[in-house]
């Protein structure tokens, strides 16, 4: 009986030894070889806006009266831009205590309450922009500031979906070549991570010289034509591939 007991006791442990080393072997059998590559796609998108920032400041004894100048100056920009081919918003409202250091007392003085209301505005073209430049040239608490030609994103998105595809099929194209060189081939791709990058914004060396030249991206070539620079787009990619 206890003989009985033993061999038993011996099958099952030889089982249980059978079933580790084949759960091994299958483990590895099935275990994903990969490689690990990088794509990048450099490519440009058009700067199709201008934009130049509107700041209304004015400085009055008390807030509401701050506020109220700065408002009534904001509400007549905005009404006379409604008639220019432009889009705007605003950026910016903000009233604070503004003070002066005087130099006779040694001490910080308040000289009012300052209120600024910032107004962005875009226009398809520079012409556009340079007209609200002349337009609000010298006016009384009005400054112009951040000259800048960008991308909009409606132009921008479908360049850099365009480019993240090519990204990867470079990716693949090394991969294939890495593959190939050991003798396998590439299956399918187990994982990607991206990242995106572009200049879509410039701004002038001389902030607001009143010129078409003055905005970043635009230069004169030898014909002396304008010529608007274009974004640089660059897409890189980290993708890994299953190879057989």
């Amino acid at each position: 009986m206890k003989k009985s007991f033993i061999w038993i006791g011996t099958v099952i442990g030889a089982a249980a030894f059978l079933a580790l080393l084949f759960g091994v072997m299958e483990r590895r059998a099935n275990t994903m070889r990969t490689i690990s590559v990088v794509g990048e796609c450099l490519t440009t998108a058009p700067r199709d806006k201008t934009a130049i920032t509107l700041r209304v400041t004015t400085l009055a004894p008390t807030t509401v009266a701050s506020m109220q100048a700065a408002t009534e100056l904001a509400s007549q920009i905005t009404q006379e831009l409604k008639q220019m081919p432009v889009q705007m918003q605003t950026t910016q409202f903000n009233s604070y205590e503004k003070t002066e250091w005087n130099r006779e007392e040694q001490k910080s003085v308040v000289l009012g309450i300052e209120t600024t209301i910032a107004i962005e505005v875009s226009g398809n073209n520079i012409e556009v922009i340079e007209g609200v430049l002349n337009k609000f040239a010298g006016a009384t608490n009005v400054y112009t500031e951040d000259l800048r030609t960008y991308t909009s994103p409606e132009v921008l998105q479908p360049i850099m979906d365009k480019c993240l595809g090519v990204a990867v099929q470079n990716a693949r194209a090394r991969a294939d070549a890495l593959a190939t060189g050991d003798g396998m081939r590439v299956g399918r791709m187990v994982s990607v991570t991206y990242g995106t990058n572009s200049d879509d914004v410039a701004r002038p060396t001389n902030m607001l010289m009143r010129s078409k030249v003055a905005a970043a991206g635009v230069a004169m070539d030898t014909g002396g034509t304008i010529v608007t620079k274009d974004t640089d787009v660059s897409v890189s990619v980290s993708a890994v591939f299953e190879i057989k």
